[in-house]
């Protein structure tokens, strides 16, 4: 028959380890949540820049086709329309 003494040696070697592996695990599982939640965080940041990246590549991709089936006549004067009128060294300036 087995003893109070041997019962609780028994849960000595074995309930301590099993309690500070259970310690151990823990934190390990805690630790690797907190670099999962890292990653996580700066895979969606990435993901925004490349969003908004992607949102200006594709108002100005618009701007080129605009320009590209445009008429040639209303572009040329649109462009003559944002020059400013070029002063050569005779001219003053005002």
């Amino acid at each position: 028959m087995i003893g109070p003494g041997e019962v609780f040696v028994a849960l000595f070697v074995v309930g301590i380890p099993v309690i500070g592996l259970t310690l151990i695990l823990h934190r390990w599982f805690t630790l690797k949540e907190k670099r999962m939640e890292i990653e996580a965080n700066r895979a969606a940041e990435k993901a925004a820049q490349y969003a908004a990246s992607n949102a200006e590549l594709e108002a100005r991709v618009r701007v080129l086709e605009k320009i590209v089936t445009d008429g040639g006549i209303e572009t040329a004067a649109q462009i003559e329309a944002l020059r400013s009128p070029r002063l050569t060294k005779g001219d003053k300036v005002q």
